[in-house]
């Protein structure tokens, strides 16, 4: 039972992380040392208020606004709060101070058995010279930790958290360091090199890809964040660089193995500001493969489409939505422009002679480019020292210029340099290795040019688009009531048209509207 009379007192703990919680005892232990020292002054402890990793350089916290929340509602009760040390109320001057008054104006006694806290000015000035100093102790110890960080991510080794598609594993000799983290890593790394060849033709693409991986994982509404999706695509770990540009570390060459190739990752980069900021739209849809891909031959707008509700059910068209062309909201049959395009696909299948004559070609183009790879080092070699000198040159200019602007350019450029640097390095490591060989490298790109249909053919939304992208160099426009104009295809397609010869018409076909002058 209570004593009415018996001083009542609550305790503070504090840790600074959750590492701390995990791995030892530092709140059970401190707050042993308070309940020893309120027992020794006679103090009943009413409550505990523990704060887990949240830095002593912060003032708002959540235990301890819990804590003087209940102190206001019971002012003049004459609470003690107990703490072990200082540097557990706040490792600051200034959050020291403002703690220290909060407490103060809700009618409470702060106490702890490592110092004695009075009012008079020798005892302030005491005080607040060991909060100085615990601020200084953790300021210290944040610059210790930034250090050695920066150092091991001199060393290649990346020191924050891990990264989709990798994990950590402790390596003898090496400490903690990334690996492949199967099977999201090779999920990831197609979504990369999807990216950059252009199989998928957005960002939006690569995010539904993403989304209809099993693997890859989701946020709580089973989708994945777009801003995700451009911080996988901006990160150099990828391809093997460390940037950590609050450092002062641009593409430092990392230990771990990369999921894409230097170049790969340039790629991306200049798509993605081709592309710009594109939110995923949400339309695209397995009911509908061709919307957003086929134009409006009257206007060149995307066509869009949709279900039309007739009187016992619904009915899919497509149609297309722009204002004053003269196909305004006229629609077409789903089943008539899917078909037509069907036997655009089929068309494109070549003969097995024309097919063998083709692959013939590029395996022969395959072995010429094996052939070349060791004479290009030295070509490479020059180009490296040039970009070298242009470093330099634009350092000297940094050095002496106080132009805030010019200084900025500057140093745009310099990264961009060392960009290209970086990237004819790599080109250089990969001159001395012999290229595997055509059937092994080419054999999947072989079956889809023997025939493109079979792809358009899968249940996934992404096979078909992959299939778009892969056959057609831009968008198909469509002429209702007349049907497919020429179409643009890509550089193989083309190739396989011009071996068959000038009568050869790839898109030659019984409603394919020819392209006008």
């Amino acid at each position: 039972m209570s004593n009415p009379s018996q001083p009542k007192a609550v305790l503070y703990c504090r840790v600074s992380s959750p590492a701390q919680v995990k791995k030892g005892d530092g709140l059970g232990s401190q707050e042993a040392r308070c309940r020893e020292y309120s027992k020794y002054r006679g103090y009943e402890v009413d409550r505990v208020f523990r704060e887990e990793g949240v830095s002593g350089g912060l003032i708002d916290r959540p235990s301890m606004q819990t804590m003087l929340k209940f102190l206001r509602k019971h002012k003049g009760e004459g609470y003690i709060v107990v703490i072990d040390d200082i540097s557990r109320l706040a490792r600051g001057l200034e959050a020291h101070i403002k703690l220290r008054s909060a407490i103060g104006a809700v009618g409470a006694k702060l106490e702890s058995p490592s110092i004695e806290f009075g009012e008079d000015p020798d005892s302030l000035l005491v005080e607040n010279m060991m909060a100085c100093v615990s601020q200084h102790h953790r300021q210290k110890n944040a610059e210790q930790v930034k250090n050695r960080m920066r150092g091991r991510i001199l060393n290649g080794y990346w020191t924050f958290s891990k990264v989709v598609g990798y994990k950590y594993k402790l390596i003898e000799g090496q400490g903690k360091m990334l690996i492949r983290n199967e099977p999201l890593a090779s999920v990831v790394q197609e979504a990369l090199e999807g990216y950059a060849s252009g199989r998928f033709s957005s960002q939006s693409e690569v995010k539904r890809f993403l989304e209809s991986s099993p693997v890859f994982p989701k946020n709580e509404k089973g989708g994945v964040h777009f801003q995700y999706v451009q911080k996988i695509l901006v990160k150099s770990l990828y391809a093997g660089y460390l940037d950590v540009p609050k450092w002062s570390i641009s593409l430092q060459p990392g230990k771990h193995e990369p999921l894409i190739t230097f170049e790969t990752w340039q790629a991306i980069q200049k798509r993605m500001e081709e592309e710009g900021y594109a939110p995923s739209r949400n339309d695209v849809h397995e009911d509908f493969p061709l919307r957003g891909f086929v134009a409006c031959a009257g206007c060149g707008k995307p066509v869009t489409a949709g279900w039309s509700k007739g009187r016992n059910t619904k009915y899919p068209y497509y149609l297309c939505q722009t204002k004053g062309c003269r196909d305004y909201k006229k629609s077409i049959r789903r089943e008539k422009i899917e078909g037509e395009f069907e036997k655009l696909l089929h068309q494109l299948r070549p003969s097995k002679n024309l097919f063998y004559v083709a692959t013939e070609m590029f395996k022969d183009l395959w072995e010429e480019r094996c052939q070349k790879t060791g004479l290009e080092a030295k070509s490479v070699e020059s180009e490296i020292k040039r970009i070298e000198g242009k470093v330099k040159q634009f350092m000297g200019r940094i050095v002496k210029s106080e132009d805030e602007e010019l200084i900025t350019a500057y140093e745009t450029e310099v990264r961009k340099l060392q960009e290209n640097k970086t990237k004819l390095k790599e080109k250089i490591a990969n001159c001395g290795r012999s290229l595997p060989p055509f059937d092994e490298t080419y054999r999947t790109a072989m079956q889809f040019l023997a025939n493109p249909y079979k792809l358009w053919a899968s249940d996934r939304l992404e096979d078909k688009r992959t299939a778009l992208n892969l056959v057609f160099s831009n968008r198909l426009e469509y002429r209702r009531n007349r049907g497919y104009r020429t179409a643009g295809f890509s550089l193989p397609f083309c190739l396989i048209g011009q071996l068959k010869g000038s009568d050869y018409q790839m898109v030659e076909l019984r409603g394919i509207e020819p392209l006008t002058s």
